[in-house]
């Protein structure tokens, strides 16, 4: 709720830019408005953290919220009257007219909402005192009391109610036994209900450690720990245990004193110490100088949903990290039956709705247990009571009090989030169910949706990066992919937290999610998520949606017309998201939608953008027509000038090609007037000449840079074009075809922080300031037809994690030296003609894990050392000939079989009809180099992309 008030104490400052102090009678009432949202502002920050456990409190913030919702209406109303004032001339008296009346009527509601927002303030003084006494950390009257009761519960647990437990036990007790003498920290980190204190307190149990250890204690930490109380607690616990008096006074020494005694408790013996659920940092550094450095073989354990906690506090010791993974699922099925079933078997009947049920727990320990206890008391020859639940799990997590204890442990982490997080994460509740978030679009959804603002020396999107690691390391947000190079590519949220948000989302009306045959109420909706097909029954077809700021749609019908189900339209819209819609024309709508910032046609049908559209949004951040049809934009999209993100590019795969294909657009010819862009791909830069080239060092503010089709005549103004560009972290560059020359030997001075370049096109020499590149990750270089063993310039490049070679090299050897490319994770080498051999030196490329090597006719034996790559998981042979495959195998294991037969996966591709057949060479016996077909692609595996 702070983050809502602030951001509407930001939506004022614009207000008075726009010359607000015109518009009569008006100016008073925002001067006022803002001044009384200034003294709320600061007391929010601690109501956000208590407003789940004080039921007055929660309404009073609620009264605030809506007020604010209100008022940032009405500003946005009244922005668009000062537009419209601004281009009125005196041919439009009507215009006037009615410019004036709705002035009246918005200075007339800004009134009302000053009045009640006088109202609220005099009942928020009532809060002063309470606020003043929650802030402070010693008091946890309001923050962590019902969780701290309900998880002793896991320190209680039989053996007979865990499942999947032995083998994180075992690795952990070994860590602790085993290993030098010095003092080491151990933590383990999950997501809440993951059960780390169950397992953590049955090794803590474990006879083998007791028997290990001088003396033990186990000290559960509290969200809102005083950090005298967490010391005496474990002080009193070490007397006891080595049973020795408490000294006098304990209970009012300070904490200096605490550490003193601790430390001398300790100095001698070989200690095993357990902080159960660490919150915050200042916790762990309060307690470690207490526990000493001994040589005796100490450890001390962690556990926290914090990961970088978990990593921060065992960084020091060259300790160890424990991140404890979701239960398998044969255990999740086993615990499940367990507790419904008593340990009988599921009634096949039943077997269905349960697996759904227990897909959506996602092998999360106390979600498995919560729902068994709901589903153990039903009839189980009510199928349909079991449906129920299957079908309405968000609302059965609200009402039914079996639940509690789950919604409370899921709801904590996010009830710890600081304010300027909660809005970030409450957006997730957009997307549907299991669905890959791409992590660009939702940092630009974030950005468009005002709650990032940019740091000093940061832009909004290193913010917005630095929000998503926060919330990755928190256990919130899980990574579904990660790019070779180590980026997160797509995130998702746990099924179950996705429905706590959800509910979240509702009550704080933040968000509104209408799936199939769901009927859109009409209220005050905000955010819109449509999932599905939609019918508009009767009735429906008035709703009234003019406050809506956002619009997302997964999944929707063809046949959904935007115009019909809110036929009176959202002049206040901010975000419309039709990704992956079936829309075949450009809406125009969206010509009236001055507050917009983002918008969306990703993957679908639209051919062409109208002119005069783009240039009247004025407020657009980010416009996205990848894999449109689109190839060409008006000429007015220059007067974007908030302009930060262009995507206007198709991505297609032809025939053999192993990189993808790229089709880019046609720019105006002024494209440096959009100095505030960040992503500019992929431009056409043959359509434009040198016009286009020598325009692009105006944009000083580019991270990726795509430029189709340059010209060899072009590269010397392109070259000097890229040294002015030095934010520049990733660069695509593609000649006008395959044997045409890409010219950068002008470039003396790249970009410092470039990690990814792409190449596509003949170089007479490898550039030579590629080698000093020190933050490349990722490069990939095609058609480049070099004389010269490109590896010996590209050896050395310290953090170069993937590299992808296209007709590279028209040499017949190439030699990967012992010692170099330390980095290297995955190895590409596709179509080298000549290429008679491959060499891998002893401790070269100790990091590879995939090697792919495609297309190089005269190659017809394994690369030579691919035995000493120990970390290697996959190889991939595609389109080589037989003869090197008969190698590997011939009827069972060929001369060849032991230097690949240490790697998991090999596999060896052919491409026909269209597609990839992938032929896995894992089963020998009795095996031909084209048996065992495993899988079939109309995907190239690699991709050619920024």
């Amino acid at each position: 709720m702070a983050e809502a008030v602030n951001f509407l104490l930001q939506r004022l400052v614009p207000v008075f830019e726009n010359e607000v102090n015109l518009l009569t009678g008006v100016e008073a009432e925002v001067v006022y408005l803002k001044e009384k949202l200034e003294l709320i502002k600061a007391f929010l920050k601690v109501a956000d953290a208590l407003e789940e456990s004080d039921e007055e409190l929660k309404v009073w913030v609620k009264q605030v919220r809506d007020v604010a919702h209100e008022t940032e209406d009405i500003l946005d109303e009244l922005e668009l009257l000062v537009q419209a004032r601004n281009h009125t001339n005196r041919f439009f008296v009507f215009l006037r007219i009615r410019n004036m009346k709705a002035r009246y009527r918005i200075a007339h509601e800004l009134k009302n909402i000053n009045s009640r927002m006088t109202t609220i303030f005099s009942i928020h003084k009532r809060f002063l005192r309470k606020l003043d006494f929650a802030s402070d950390a010693s008091n946890s009257i309001y923050t962590g009391k019902i969780w701290h009761d309900q998880r002793g519960d896991a320190l209680l647990l039989d053996n007979t109610d865990l499942v999947g437990i032995d083998r994180h036990k075992n690795q952990l007790i070994r860590w602790l036994i085993k290993g030098s003498r010095g003092r080491k920290v151990i933590s383990v980190t999950g997501m809440g209900g993951m059960g780390k204190t169950t397992l953590v307190k049955k090794v803590y149990d474990d006879p083998k450690v007791i028997k290990h250890f001088d003396a033990c204690a186990w000290v559960t930490v509290s969200q809102s720990c005083a950090i005298e109380e967490l010391l005496r607690d474990l002080a009193q616990k070490l007397f006891s245990e080595i049973r020795r008096k408490v000294p006098k006074g304990l209970e009012s020494m300070h904490r200096d004193k605490l550490k003193m005694i601790i430390k001398k408790l300790l100095q001698r013996r070989k200690y095993l110490v357990v902080f159960d659920d660490v919150w915050h940092r200042h916790e762990w550094e309060a307690v470690r100088y207490a526990l000493p450095k001994n040589n005796y073989g100490s450890r001390i354990m962690l556990t926290t949903r914090k990961s970088n906690l978990a990593n921060i506090s065992s960084k020091e010791s060259k300790g160890k990290v424990y991140n404890l993974q979701p239960l398998k699922e044969d255990e999740a099925w086993d615990l499940f039956c367990k507790k419904t079933f008593q340990g009988h078997r599921c009634p096949s009947y039943l077997i269905n709705i349960c697996s759904y049920i227990l897909r959506k727990c996602e092998g999360l320990p106390l979600a498995i247990v919560a729902m068994s206890g709901v589903l153990a008391t039903k009839d189980k020859h009510r199928i349909d009571e079991w449906d129920r639940i299957c079908r309405s799990l968000g609302a059965e997590i609200q009402i039914n009090g079996k639940l509690d204890n789950l919604k409370t442990v899921l709801s904590l982490s996010f009830n710890d989030l600081p304010h300027y997080l909660k809005y970030c994460f409450l957006y997730l509740s957009m997307f549907p169910e299991d669905y890959l978030i791409q992590r660009m679009r939702l940092i630009r959804l974030w950005i468009a949706e005002g709650f990032i603002k940019a740091g000093e020396g940061k832009t909004m999107e290193d913010i917005a990066e630095d929000y998503l690691k926060k919330l990755i390391n928190r256990n919130l947000l899980q990574v579904a992919e990660r790019t070779s190079d180590g980026r997160v590519k797509t995130l998702r949220i746990h099924d179950l937290l996705r429905e706590i948000i959800i509910l979240k989302s509702k009550d704080q009306n933040f968000a509104t999610i209408v799936k199939e045959q769901t009927v859109i109420r009409a209220e005050k909706i905000r955010r819109l998520s449509l999932q599905g097909t939609l019918p508009i029954p009767n009735g429906q077809q008035h709703i009234s949606v003019s406050q809506l700021r956002s619009l997302l749609m997964f999944g929707v019908d063809e046949n959904l017309s935007l115009g019909k189900l809110f036929p009176g339209g959202f002049k206040l819209l901010n975000v419309l998201d039709y990704q992956d819609s079936p829309l075949k024309k450009f809406p125009k709508a969206v010509v009236d939608l001055y507050h917009l910032t983002y918008l969306s046609l990703r993957n679908t049908q639209v051919k062409t953008i109208p002119n005069c559209i783009l240039g009247k949004l004025q407020n657009l951040e980010t416009l996205d027509l990848k894999n449109t049809c689109v190839t060409e934009l008006p000429t007015d999209i220059v007067k974007v000038k908030k302009l930060r993100h262009l995507l206007v590019y198709q991505s297609k795969v032809e025939g053999y090609a192993q990189f993808h294909s790229k089709y880019g657009f046609k720019a105006p010819l002024e494209i440096g007037n959009l100095q505030s862009l960040q992503k500019l791909c992929f431009v056409e830069a043959n359509k434009g000449c040198r016009m286009i080239i020598r325009h692009l060092k105006e944009l000083s503010q580019l991270r990726r840079l795509g430029i189709m089709r340059l010209r060899e005549e072009d590269g010397k103004d392109f070259c000097f074009c890229i040294e002015k560009l030095v934010s520049l972290s990733a660069l695509s560059v593609t000649s006008e075809g395959e044997n045409k020359v890409i010219d950068l030997t002008s470039l003396s001075t790249p970009p410092p922080f470039l990690q990814r370049l792409y190449l596509s096109g003949r170089l007479k020499e490898l550039p030579c300031w590629i080698p000093s590149l020190h933050n490349l990750a990722r490069l990939f270089l095609k058609w480049s037809y070099l004389k010269h063993d490109p590896l010996v310039y590209l050896q050395d490049l310290p953090n170069l994690a993937h590299l992808e070679l296209l007709q590279v090299y028209d040499g017949d050897t190439l030699h990967f030296k012992c010692g170099k490319f330390n980095k290297l994770k995955v190895l590409g080498i596709d179509k080298f003609e000549e290429l008679g051999q491959v060499i891998v030196g002893k401790g070269a490329m100790p990091c590879l894990e995939t090697l792919s090597i495609g297309r190089c006719e005269s190659l017809k034996k394994v690369p030579s050392g691919i035995e000493n790559l120990t970390k290697i998981k996959v190889l991939e042979f595609f389109d080589m000939p037989d003869e090197l495959m008969m190698t590997i195998c011939q009827h069972g294991p060929g001369k060849d079989y032991w230097k690949v037969s240490h790697i998991p996966e090999v596999y060896s591709t052919y491409w026909r009809d269209g597609g990839w057949d992938v032929y896995a060479l894992d089963s020998l016996r009795d095996c031909s180099p084209r048996s065992g077909t495993v899988r079939r692609s109309h995907e190239c595996r690699n991709q050619w992309k920024v």
